[in-house]
C-alpha cells in the first residue's frame, strides 16, 4: 500500500466520518480523544465484508473461521499456541468482561482493577453491581505486586481481576516476569485473572507483548481478544474469549446463548484482519511511530511542561500536564478554550489530576493542529 492509512486531512475526516469521535463535540472542536483511528480502511477486510453483503450472507455468525484466523495470528506473532476449539466468540470485549463477571461471581462480590485504566472498566463493574477495589499502578506505571497483595487479600477468594494488557492509557507492556508474578498471586489468593488484550498487535517496534497465557503459571486465567483496535473495526464488533489450559471449566459457566450476540459481518471481518490484514498493520504501526515522534516533537517546542509518559503499546499518549497548572481537569480547559478534544485523565484515574490522554492516530496535519489549539487555550 503507497498510500498513507494514517493521511487523510482535516477537510476530509470532517466531510467523511460520522463516528462518535467526530460527531460527539461541535464541529469547531477537534478530536483526539476516542480509541479509534482516523485510518484508511484495511483492503481484505473492505473486500470479505463487501463480498458477503453481495451475495446476500447477511444471516447469524459463524465462529470457528475467526477462532482459527486468530490462532494462526497469535503462534505467529507471540509463539502463543490457542487451542481455537476452545475459544468463545463474544459480542465485544466489554461485554465478555460482564458476562464473565456475572457468571463467575455473585452481586457484592469483588473486581480488582489497576487505575490508571480503561474507563469502561469502572462503568462495567458499577453495571454488574460488584464491588470495585483498585490497585493502582506504581509511579513508573506498573503493576504493584505489594498493591496487587493487599487487594486481592480484601477482594478476597473467587473475585476477579481485570488486567489490561497492554495498558490504557498509559501504553505499559507487561513483561513475562510481572505477568509470571501475577498469574502466582492471583493462583495463592484464588483471584480469577480476566486479560484484555485488545491492544497487542499495536505493540511499538522494540518492545515485547507476552500473551497472558502463554505463560505457564497463567493456566487458571482467560484472555479476552479482538481486531477492533489495531485494524480500526470498533464499528465491526466481535471479540474471543480465550481460557487458560485449567480454565476450560470456567469459561465453560458462560451460557451459550452468549456468543450469539456476535454479529456475522463482524465475525467477518474480524477473521478477514487476522488473516490476511498483516501487510496493512505493518503499514500502519510504522504511520503510528511516526506520528508518535511527531507529537514528542512538537509538544517539546510548545508545550515543553508536558510530561508524556513512556509508551511500549497502543496510540495512545498519556500526557502529565500538572505543570501547566490547569487544575485537575486540563482536558476540560483545552476544550473549552483551545477547541481540542483530549479524553480526561480522571476518566481513568479518579485521582489522575492533572492528566490527559491524546489519541495520536490520526494524521500530521491533525496532530499538529491540536498541539497548536492545546497551546492557544493557554491564553
Amino acid at each position: 500500500m503507497s498510500e498513507r492509512i494514517l493521511g487523510a486531512s482535516l477537510d476530509e475526516l470532517r466531510a467523511t466520518r460520522t463516528s462518535v469521535k467526530w460527531r460527539f463535540f461541535p464541529q469547531d472542536v477537534l478530536p483526539v480523544w476516542v480509541a479509534e483511528m482516523d485510518a484508511r480502511p484495511c483492503a481484505p477486510i473492505v473486500d470479505a465484508v463487501t463480498a458477503a453483503l453481495s451475495r446476500g450472507d447477511t444471516g447469524y455468525g459463524w465462529s470457528p473461521p475467526f477462532a482459527e484466523a486468530f490462532a494462526d495470528f497469535a503462534g505467529d506473532r507471540w509463539g502463543w499456541q490457542v487451542d481455537p476449539d476452545h475459544a468463545l466468540v463474544l459480542p465485544d470485549v466489554m461485554i465478555g468482561v460482564a458476562e464473565i463477571i456475572h457468571a463467575l461471581t455473585n452481586p457484592g462480590d469483588a473486581v480488582v482493577i489497576s487505575p490508571p485504566v480503561y474507563d469502561s472498566f469502572f462503568g462495567f463493574v458499577e453495571s454488574t453491581r460488584r464491588c470495585l477495589v483498585a490497585a493502582p499502578l506504581n509511579a513508573d506505571g506498573r503493576l504493584d505486586m505489594g498493591v496487587l497483595a493487599d487487594a486481592f487479600g480484601a477482594a478476597g477468594p473467587g473475585s476477579i481481576y481485570l488486567l489490561c494488557s497492554p495498558h490504557n492509557p498509559t501504553g505499559t507492556v507487561h513483561t513475562a516476569a510481572e505477568l509470571t508474578e501475577l498469574a502466582t498471586l492471583a493462583d495463592r489468593h484464588q483471584v480469577l485473572v480476566v486479560s484484555d488484550e485488545i491492544h497487542a498487535p499495536l505493540t511499538h517496534p522494540g518492545a515485547a507483548f507476552t500473551p497472558y497465557l502463554s505463560l505457564e503459571a497463567a493456566r487458571h486465567g482467560i484472555a479476552l481478544v479482538s481486531g477492533s483496535k489495531s485494524w480500526n473495526i470498533a464499528g465491526l464488533k466481535a471479540a474471543l474469549a480465550v481460557p487458560g489450559a485449567d480454565a476450560r471449566a470456567t469459561l465453560g459457566r458462560l451460557h451459550e446463548v452468549v456468543r450469539h450476540g456476535a454479529n456475522h459481518l463482524a465475525v467477518i471481518a474480524q477473521t478477514a484482519a487476522f488473516r490476511d490484514g498483516g501487510p496493512w498493520l505493518a503499514q500502519v504501526s510504522a504511520e503510528l511511530e511516526e506520528n508518535r515522534s511527531l507529537l514528542g516533537e512538537l509538544l517539546a517546542r510548545e508545550l515543553p511542561e508536558i510530561v508524556i509518559h513512556p509508551s511500549s503499546a497502543t496510540f495512545l499518549a498519556w500526557l502529565d500536564c500538572r505543570a501547566l497548572g490547569l487544575g485537575d481537569d486540563p482536558a476540560a480547559r483545552f476544550v473549552a478554550r483551545g477547541r481540542v478534544a483530549l479524553s480526561s485523565g480522571l476518566a481513568y484515574d479518579p485521582a489522575a489530576a492533572g492528566f490527559a490522554r491524546f489519541n495520536y492516530a490520526t494524521s500530521p496535519e491533525v496532530i499538529a493542529e491540536a498541539v497548536t489549539r492545546m497551546r492557544a487555550s493557554l491564553g
